[in-house]
């Protein structure tokens, strides 16, 4: 009885509550994390082409930026009523409207990234042969995977927030917990489900800080040189 007492109390720590609902907070998170797992993938593949645009022809640089801005200051009820008629109440309209916020992060540091790369490594793989293609993807695309990976850490943390909205069509994962939780100011639900919320976007973006180094291990190797030159 006692385990029960803190559901009838409504105490922000519960653990009869993580015990009895825990398949819905299993199922919750689940559909959370696909959803933020789709839309930034959808994201990238998306934020690619129009990062090359903006950095290939300077005259589609600002449009392209600005287009995106405009878009991640659309507030999300008016996103997903503008969605609304072309794709349903679905999963779909959730992550089409995050697609459309992870641009502005995504391509800005895209864009921010291949122009950091030095002109003489450009130069040295003309000199050497290499195409626009071969020069994209084994010069430029390495040295600014950084840039390119800090974009996609905060692209990813921010989508894992902004998941939540979509429960006011019901594919909100976790958000689907707290906006269940509200009306009646269930403690538990709330807290463990915001919780989760954090969770996984410290989690995401460990993971890619892991993905990072482990794409990147020149920089080690050159803030190694530094720590002992000092």
């Amino acid at each position: 009885m006692a385990g029960r007492d803190c559901l009838v109390t409504n105490d922000w720590i519960c653990g009869e509550y993580l015990r009895s609902r825990s398949q819905e907070l299993v199922d919750a998170t689940v559909q959370h994390v696909g959803i933020t797992v789709a839309s930034v993938a959808i994201g990238l593949v998306v934020a690619f082409p129009l990062a090359l645009l903006a950095r290939g022809r300077p005259r589609f640089a600002g449009p392209v930026l600005g287009l995106t801005t405009v878009l991640y200051t659309i507030p999300s009820l008016a996103m997903f009523s503008l969605l609304l008629p072309f794709l349903g109440l679905s999963a779909a309209l959730v992550i089409t409207g995050l697609v459309l916020y992870s641009l502005t992060i995504l391509v800005r540091n895209m864009v921010a990234g291949l122009e950091a790369v030095p002109a003489e490594a450009r130069e040295a793989a003309r000199g050497m042969g290499y195409g626009p293609a071969r020069l994209l993807w084994e010069v430029e695309l390495p040295l600014a995977l950084p840039a390119l990976m800090a974009g996609l850490r905060m692209a990813t943390v921010s989508t894992v927030a902004l998941t939540t909205v979509g429960s006011i069509v019901g594919r909100g994962g976790l958000g689907n917990l707290i906006e269940d939780a509200l009306p009646s100011f269930f403690k538990a639900q709330v807290l463990t489900a915001s919780l989760l919320c954090v969770l996984l976007a410290v989690a995401a973006d460990l993971l890619l800080l892991g993905v990072q180094r482990l794409l990147t291990p020149w920089t080690r190797i050159r803030a190694a040189g530094t720590r002992e030159a000092h």
